[in-house]
């Protein structure tokens, strides 16, 4: 739909040998991935593109003002985040980091769903899910494997409340764009 090239600041927008050789114009300034998926999303809404959801992996999900954005035109997101993230819980003055909220979760908090059809079938993950913030729409989303316990965290904000099943949906749509990147480093070199 849509594509933008990233640059990093040291080793090309700070180079102006570089950007001349690569014909890179002046304009052109540095940009976080953050902001150029922003650029890219804001350009599809204002085109009239309808977009329920956007999701990325932790470097957009820690971005606040790409999620800010995104409330903004009131698009959902579901985002992955560190576990270090701090959190809100029930209007608190004091935030937690994710990974701390998933280990006071009791065990009636995790539910078995799948996050969609992989190589080998169903994903199925532990899912938990609190609210965070001061409106219901916003959730921390953690996702437990059922043989490691290793976890994942999501930040997530919709324009109305939405089920647990709908956030882990959205969240496994992500897997099927990271395994065609992979695929693309491996069988063509995207990486280089």
């Amino acid at each position: 739909m849509d594509r933008r090239l990233y640059r990093p600041e040291q080793s090309w927008c700070a180079d102006p040998e570089r950007r001349a050789a690569a014909g890179i114009p002046d304009e052109v300034r540095f940009a976080t991935k953050p902001r150029l998926a922003w650029e890219m999303i804001a350009a599809a809404l204002g085109a009239g593109v309808r977009a329920r959801w956007v999701t990325g992996d932790e470097a957009y999900g820690q971005d606040p003002q790409l999620r800010a954005a995104l409330e903004a035109r009131r698009t959902g997101y579901v985002m992955a985040v560190a576990c270090s993230t701090r959190v809100w819980i029930n209007q608190s003055r004091t935030s937690i980091r994710a990974d701390a909220v998933a280990g006071r979760l009791p065990a009636a908090a995790w539910h078995r769903q799948s996050a969609g059809i992989g190589a080998k079938g169903p994903r199925y993950y532990d899912w938990a899910w609190i609210h965070i913030g001061s409106d219901s729409q916003r959730h921390l989303l953690i996702r437990r494997n059922r043989t490691t316990g290793e976890l994942a965290f999501h930040l997530c904000w919709s324009p109305t409340e939405v089920p647990l099943a709908e956030l882990v949906r959205v969240a496994g749509i992500r897997w099927s764009v990271e395994e065609c990147f992979q695929a693309a480093k491996g069988q063509v070199g995207l990486d280089h």
